[in-house]
């Protein structure tokens, strides 16, 4: 298992709590957020981790001098950013596998990666989005799939009583993505998946492990609690 993390985040919203570091590198109960992730892809059986790189990835490349984990880890580095899409390709570049995971280095969900992977090769997908179901939300955009669980629409955030979000986990067909032959800088989101839904190539996994994005300071306290229960 092959698995790329998006961790070249500025965390802008929250400065305030956690200064001038990468988002992912935010600190939880002592340790920064990409040690849950990495706890999280042990435990999932990953074999190797790409890390996507930008915004001050001197720290995060001294942290991963200090600490050693049970799966091979190398990375790329965006030296001015490519948008979500273009950091995605670049990682997928430097990939071996045919369907990669791919995870966001501020989100934690815990999907089961294996049986997503098993998903992604069964319905012959481009790409697997983990969807979680959510309640009286506005903050994510909600994800519409038909019964076959192919992704049918994209739809923007409002307030909703109830649907299924994109949890940002992925499995990607490495070919099939590169092939589209995208430009260096592009959003995965509005470029990628959006653009090509109507092709039937994008499926639903539907999950209802924890979830949380900490983008926003009220869940990072959330995750300091969560945290403690969930890893210890």
């Amino acid at each position: 298992m092959e698995c790329i993390v998006l961790a070249g985040g500025l965390g802008t919203r929250l400065r305030g709590a956690i200064g001038d570091f990468p988002k992912c590198m935010a600190p939880v109960n002592g340790k920064p957020f990409l040690h849950y992730i990495f706890t999280y892809l042990q435990q999932q059986g990953c074999n190797r981790v790409i890390l996507s790189l930008g915004y001050k990835h001197e720290i995060i490349l001294q942290w991963l001098k200090e600490h050693s984990w049970p799966f091979d880890i190398s990375h790329v580095i965006e030296y001015e950013p490519l948008g979500t899409g273009g950091g995605i390709q670049l990682a997928m570049r430097e990939a071996k596998e045919d369907n990669v995971a791919v995870l966001n280095g501020d989100t934690m969900f815990r999907a089961d990666l294996a049986d997503m992977i098993a998903f992604q090769k069964h319905m012959g997908a481009d790409a697997s989005l983990a969807l979680k179901e959510m309640k009286d939300f506005d903050r994510y955009g909600v994800v519409k799939v038909d019964n076959r669980y192919v992704i049918m629409q994209f739809e923007e955030k409002q307030q909703r009583e109830s649907g299924l979000i994109n949890g940002g986990v992925y499995i990607i067909n490495r070919k099939a993505f590169l092939e589209k032959g995208l430009p260096e800088k592009f959003s995965f989101e509005k470029d990628y998946l959006e653009a090509f839904v109507n092709e039937g190539k994008f499926y639903g996994y539907k999950n209802d492990g924890y979830f949380i994005d900490i983008g926003i300071p009220q869940d990072y306290e959330q995750a300091q609690e969560d945290f403690k229960r969930i890893f210890e």
